[in-house]
C-alpha cells in the first residue's frame, strides 16, 4: 500500500443477506444467521488485521421484532452463545465490546452478559467492537433528547450548553469518532435507521455479496472505494 492509502478508522457494517444465502441453500432463515455470525468472528480479526480500530455492526433492530417468534428465538439463541464466549476471546485478542440501543426488551440473562463483556473488555486497547443490539437511530435521539431535557429541568446545564457536541455525547456512541465508511451487504441500498446521526459524512458502499460470504477481500474491497472517495465535510 502506498502512503497516501488511507484506512478508514471507524467502519460500520449493516450485515444483510443472511436469510437469503440460507434460502438458496435450501435451509431455514436461523441457518443463515448463524452463519453469519460466525462470518462475524472473521471479519473482526479482519479489520483489525487491516488497521481498523473501530467495527461497529448492526446485529438487530428495534424493528426485527416484528419477525416471526420462531425466528426471533434463533437470534436470540445465537446472540446468548456469540456472548457466552465473547469475553475469554475479546480479552485474547485485545478487543474492548461495546453494546448500542436500548435493553428493556431484552431478556435478564442477555442483559447480564452485556454488562459483563462490557466490564471484562473495557481496558483492551485493541479494536473496538461495537454491536448495535435492539436498536434504531430515531429511537437513539430520541432518547438523548430525553436526557438532555431531564438535565435542562434540573438546572444540570442551559440551553445554551445544547451544542451538536452535546448531543453526541447524550447517544448510546458517546465518545465513539463517528463512522468514516458505512457497508451495507445484500445489494440493498438503504441505511435503514441504523446511525443517522452519525453517518451524516459517512461514505457509503454497497455491495451484492451476502453477509456471509463477505471475506476479508470483500472488505479491501471497500476501502478501496473508500480510498476513491474527496472527503471535503462540506468544503470545496
Amino acid at each position: 500500500m502506498s502512503d497516501e492509502y488511507k484506512i478508514p478508522q471507524h467502519v460500520a457494517i449493516i450485515l444483510d443477506g443472511n436469510g437469503r444465502w440460507a434460502k438458496k441453500r435450501h435451509m431455514p432463515r436461523n441457518f443463515g444467521h448463524k452463519a453469519g455470525a460466525d462470518n462475524l468472528e472473521q471479519v473482526i480479526e479482519d479489520a483489525w488485521d487491516l488497521g481498523i480500530k473501530y467495527l461497529t455492526v448492526y446485529a438487530f433492530s428495534t424493528e426485527n421484532w416484528k419477525r416471526s417468534v420462531e425466528e426471533v428465538t434463533g437470534l436470540m439463541t445465537i446472540l446468548r452463545d456469540f456472548l457466552k464466549k465473547s469475553i475469554d476471546k475479546a480479552n485474547k485478542n485485545n478487543m474492548r465490546v461495546r453494546i448500542l440501543g436500548k435493553r428493556d426488551r431484552l431478556d435478564a440473562d442477555i442483559i447480564a452478559a452485556i454488562d459483563d463483556l462490557e466490564e471484562a473488555t473495557k481496558n483492551n486497547t485493541g479494536i473496538q467492537f461495537n454491536v448495535a443490539l435492539n436498536y434504531g437511530g430515531r429511537d437513539e435521539i430520541t432518547r438523548a433528547v430525553k436526557k438532555i431535557a431531564d438535565e435542562v429541568s434540573k438546572g444540570e446545564i442551559s440551553l445554551d450548553d445544547i451544542t451538536e457536541e452535546c448531543v453526541s455525547q447524550h447517544l448510546d456512541t458517546a465518545d465513539i469518532p463517528d463512522p468514516d465508511l458505512l457497508i451495507r451487504t445484500s445489494g440493498e441500498l438503504r441505511t435503514s435507521n441504523f446511525l443517522p446521526w452519525q453517518l451524516s459524512y459517512s461514505e457509503f458502499y454497497f455491495c451484492d455479496t451476502l453477509w456471509p460470504d463477505f471475506d476479508k477481500e470483500a472488505l479491501k474491497k471497500a476501502i478501496d472505494y473508500y480510498n476513491g472517495r474527496e472527503r471535503r465535510f462540506g468544503g470545496v
